[in-house]
């Protein structure tokens, strides 16, 4: 669970970064752009980096083996 969600961050902080460039805002980002464009770039680099580790750190955990069993069977 802790892997979608790092990837969904990950990814709505990559889509607003690129996007910006086109001069778009994704509507679920429009509230960062009213404390001005240098928190919106922390929030936005912020959003990647945690959403990346967060993914990171979610992937590692163990969820079964090679053969398919449950882990710890």
């Amino acid at each position: 669970m802790i892997a979608k969600n790092g990837s969904f961050l990950c990814i709505i902080g990559l889509l607003a970064i690129v996007m910006n460039f086109f001069n778009y805002v994704p509507k679920l980002l429009v509230w960062i752009y009213k404390w001005g464009e240098g928190p919106a770039w922390g929030i936005k680099i912020a959003l990647v980096v945690v959403g990346g580790a967060m993914w990171w750190m979610g992937s590692k955990t163990p969820t079964g083996t090679e053969d398919g069993t449950p882990a710890g069977q």
